[in-house]
């Protein structure tokens, strides 16, 4: 894996879906995104009313756990958002950016540049924001410490209380212009934030607690248990068809991440709406050098990996 590798092969590889595929695979659609957004928001009201319904009893431990997942899968709908493809009308896709984002802890205005810069760089380990802030798991307290998520809540520390007044922390991998955007998200996150403490606070409730915060805080090791799985033992280069693994898993999770499990086509071609995905996957898998059956297969693989060689 050892040093980036410049191919040269990306703008061969985006020819090989036919421009009129292509056209049809890009185009967005409000209708796709309302039944999206629509299921998952019933998922979390019918979540959150087990939580509070099993409150009292043993129930309410895999009720939570069910929440967690409802909670924390919010982030493909943050991600495809960013991307502008979860609705064909853009302002749509800000205003679930923006609330996928707070409900996970992310300023998806940041997300957004930082998301890019991701795609630009792909597995260059001096550039690609990802590995400058999470790095590969070579060994198993590496690997613990990043599944325990306890990195990720400090960075979204910094997210929350540094960004919306103007700081900006270790962050040098997006351009200066993206500042302005990123601390106005960071201003209405902190007030979305307030208003929710303070009206817990002034309706005596934990209804937030219950239905939102316990869930996200039980559920953030499982979505860092996901996301490890996108690029680590993929190769350090810019073919695309190599540094970024797909990973068809079921139905299930392909529906809670918007699709977002068919990564080597979202990486090849961003632009295509995440209702796409998988007509994208059929024409691109015979290319792709990583197509993984399950999550647990490449967990077993990352950690088979610990005190490997990478050099």
């Amino acid at each position: 894996m050892g040093a980036y590798q410049l191919t040269g092969q990306r703008a061969r590889q985006m020819r090989v879906v036919p421009a009129e595929v292509l056209k049809r695979l890009y185009a967005r659609s409000d209708a796709k995104g309302f039944v999206q957004t629509g299921a998952h928001l019933g998922l979390l009201i019918a979540g959150g009313w087990l939580v509070l319904a099993t409150r009292g009893t043993w129930w309410v431990a895999p009720a939570l756990m069910l929440q967690a997942v409802f909670v924390n899968t919010l982030f493909g709908a943050m991600h495809e958002s960013v991307h502008y493809g979860s609705f064909k009308t853009r302002w749509m896709a800000d205003v679930l950016a923006f609330f996928s984002g707070a409900a996970i802890l992310n300023n998806a205005g940041f997300y957004r540049h930082y998301h890019y810069a991701h795609h630009r760089y792909t597995q260059d380990p001096a550039r690609d924001p990802e590995l400058i802030t999470s790095g590969t798991p070579r060994t198993w307290g590496n690997y613990l410490l990043r599944m325990s998520a306890l990195p990720f809540l400090a960075i979204r520390m910094r997210d929350i209380f540094v960004f919306p007044f103007g700081g900006h922390g270790d962050v040098d991998y997006i351009h200066p212009s993206a500042w302005s955007e990123v601390g106005r998200w960071g201003r209405w996150l902190l007030v979305l934030y307030v208003a929710l403490i303070a009206g817990s606070l002034l309706f005596e409730s934990d209804v937030v607690l219950w239905v939102w915060f316990l869930p996200l805080l039980l559920g953030l090791p499982l979505l860092r248990l996901y996301l490890v799985c996108e690029h680590t033992l993929c190769p350090n280069s810019d073919d695309g068809f190599a540094n970024t693994r797909t990973t068809l898993s079921n139905p299930i999770v392909r529906f809670l991440m918007w699709n977002l499990p068919y990564h080597a086509e979202h990486h090849l071609f961003p632009n295509i709406a995440f209702h796409h995905l998988p007509e994208a996957h059929r024409h691109l898998q015979k290319h792709l050098k990583f197509v993984a059956k399950s999550y647990v297969g490449v967990h077993r693989e990352i950690i088979a990996s610990f005190g490997r060689s990478f050099a």
